[in-house]
């Protein structure tokens, strides 16, 4: 299976693809496809990377990615060991070039612009999921229907981006192979030091010209990006581990003093890891 791109299985004929992906954990390489995807999670979670970011999913996300933006989705099957995802495929001319474009539709431009750097819908979310749940039962006429209330919905509802910056540009199979190899690194080995001689050498690349390669398909350095890896475990063993002192967290992500930790977390989530932990 190609790391990048990434085709979703179709006949030439299907416009609309419905699929459940129901796993211990999700295919977590490194990706890309044509289409958009609404995806609703009905179980599991872990850590996701869309274009330069990485977050966290769980039970009862509504994420849409959109087509040819890179991502990854990495399960942590510690937490949740089994994993079931719904999802809709599709292009903005799966049916027909002019079809999202009538003045019916004008609406969803707003949708399908978000869609590029990938969004988290915050609001709405449990009509949303009842829309999901009729899928299953409903003919390819009606899940068009169904998918054109849920875009209807979203358009409607309160949504963060997943992303800042997503590099324009296809990737190879190589590129794809390359960065996938580095996200898959830096996500297994954020606790222990990385050198940017180590992670150059994962990509095979000198140390300059990784910086500049990685930098320009980001638009962020990779430590900058590996800090962002280090919060994000940060706040679920905050989360799932209240017992935990903040110095064994900060430890156990990779910062080498309570400080530097303490500077980061703030700098990223707009509170030290004590107010965070106060606040759930």
């Amino acid at each position: 299976m190609k790391v990048l791109p990434f085709k979703i299985p179709k006949p030439e004929d299907e416009a609309l693809v419905y699929q459940v992906d129901n796993e211990r954990v999700f295919y977590d390489q490194l990706h890309q496809h044509a289409e958009i995807q609404i995806s609703y999670i009905a179980k599991g979670s872990g850590s996701l990377i869309v274009g330069d970011s990485i977050s966290d999913f769980k039970e009862g996300d509504i994420l849409v990615i959109g087509g040819y933006v890179p991502h990854a989705f990495k399960s942590d099957a510690s937490f949740t060991p089994k994993s079931l995802m719904h999802t809709l495929f599709f292009d903005i001319n799966s049916f027909g070039k002019e079809f999202f474009g009538i003045s019916d539709l004008s609406n969803t431009k707003d949708f399908f612009k978000k869609s590029e750097l990938g969004m988290r819908v915050v609001s709405n979310t449990e009509v949303i999921i009842e829309e999901f749940n009729k899928l299953k039962t409903q003919n390819s006429i009606e899940q068009i229907a169904t998918l054109l209330i849920i875009i209807s919905h979203i358009t409607q509802s309160e949504t963060t981006p997943l992303s800042s910056f997503v590099y324009r540009k296809s990737f190879s199979d190589d590129e794809g192979k390359r960065m996938n190899d580095v996200f898959k690194y830096a996500m297994d080995r954020y606790h222990e030091p990385i050198s940017l001689d180590e992670i150059a050498n994962v990509a095979n690349m000198s140390k300059n010209a990784f910086c500049r390669y990685f930098k320009k398909r980001t638009n962020k350095t990779f430590f900058q990006f590996l800090i962002e890896i280090r919060i994000e475990n940060a706040c679920k063993l905050i989360l799932n581990n209240p017992e935990l002192a903040i110095s064994m967290i900060s430890d156990q992500c990779g910062f080498n003093n309570i400080a530097n930790f303490n500077r980061k977390f703030k700098a990223l989530k707009g509170c030290s890891p004590t107010q965070f932990k106060s606040q759930f």
